[in-house]
């Protein structure tokens, strides 16, 4: 007998493949069978989701998540390809099914607006969750860090000027603390939770990933079309504006290589100019001064000096 979609994960597929997963990993993959997978195919025999469920699926959530549409699709081809493993189906329905277009990340804040977002975090600094998450999105800035990695950070990952994160997404890293960001962890208050950020209403698990005040004090910055991961990039990219070498960058950020860090790391098109003065100044220096050093006198060049040969 076929399982349904819904029984499969919860059985065959859990066992062998969700369980052997990282934490985080693990807590995307519920978040993303609860929000969309399980509505959309949970009651359906696995051999009942065809192209046509999952091309409609799909298209749907694009329309609002185009990113997270991608990344669920993923979840459900893995899935699937386990189904295939088992011998429930004999062809994954997600072939076929071509990703939204991901826009090359360019965006990053200037000076002008990180001022206007300072301005508007200051206006929520209240109690609960609007001071809560008014010092994630500081600490974002501040730090490079994905938003995963601080809503669920634990008091025993903080120390006096790091942080030492056990579950990054490419591992167990270390991120190192600048005085503004170790003052934003200073002020959090202590309690018998575990989470610098815990929950409001179970102090035992760490608050929500969701941050509806970046929505709010975006708008009120005028950077309506920056999105919560641009605080990363603007992190890298002032980095390699005071000419942090970029693999320093690259380790600041987590990433495995440097790679994945020339993503994150733009300048503005002013700054590229500068550089070029820069580069162009520093250049006709040494050509000056190797003109000065080649120039020869030719009173006192040896070939001058060279007494002709004498004739028999």
């Amino acid at each position: 007998m076929i399982p349904t979609f819904e029984e499969f994960v919860a059985g065959a597929w859990k066992t062998a493949c969700h369980d052997r997963c990282k934490p985080s990993t693990r807590r995307r993959t519920v978040g993303a069978l609860r929000t969309q997978l399980l509505p959309a195919f949970g009651p359906l025999p696995l051999n009942r989701i065809d192209q046509v469920a999952v091309h409609l699926w799909f298209d749907d959530y694009s329309r609002i998540a185009p990113g997270g549409a991608n990344r669920i699709l993923d979840v459900l081809r893995q899935i699937l390809n386990h189904a295939i493993v088992c011998g429930h189906v004999t062809a994954n329905p997600t072939r076929g099914v071509r990703r939204n277009p991901r826009p090359r990340p360019t965006r990053f804040l200037s000076q002008a607006e990180i001022e206007r977002l300072h301005t508007a975090l200051d206006a929520h600094r209240g109690r609960g969750s609007g001071r809560q998450q008014a010092d994630v999105v500081r600490l974002l800035l501040l730090t490079g860090c994905r938003k995963n990695e601080l809503v669920g950070l634990r008091w025993s990952e903080v120390d006096e000027d790091v942080l030492h994160l056990r579950d990054g997404k490419t591992g167990p890293r270390t991120v190192f603390l600048n005085v503004q960001a170790r003052s934003i962890l200073a002020r959090q208050p202590r309690t018998e939770s575990p989470y610098v950020f815990p929950s409001l209403t179970d102090a035992s698990k760490a608050r929500s990933s969701e941050l509806s005040l970046w929505g709010k004090v975006r708008r009120q910055a005028g950077i309506e079309d920056v999105r919560l991961h641009d605080l990363r990039h603007t992190f890298a990219s002032y980095a390699v504006l005071q000419s942090v070498p970029l693999p320093v960058v690259s380790r600041l950020l987590g990433h495995a290589g440097t790679r994945m860090t020339l993503r994150y790391a733009h300048v503005s098109d002013r700054e590229t100019e500068a550089a070029a003065e820069r580069v162009g100044v520093a250049l006709a220096s040494v050509l000056a001064e190797r003109t000065s050093c080649t120039a020869v006198d030719p009173s006192s060049s040896r070939l001058a000096a060279r007494p002709k040969a004498q004739t028999p």
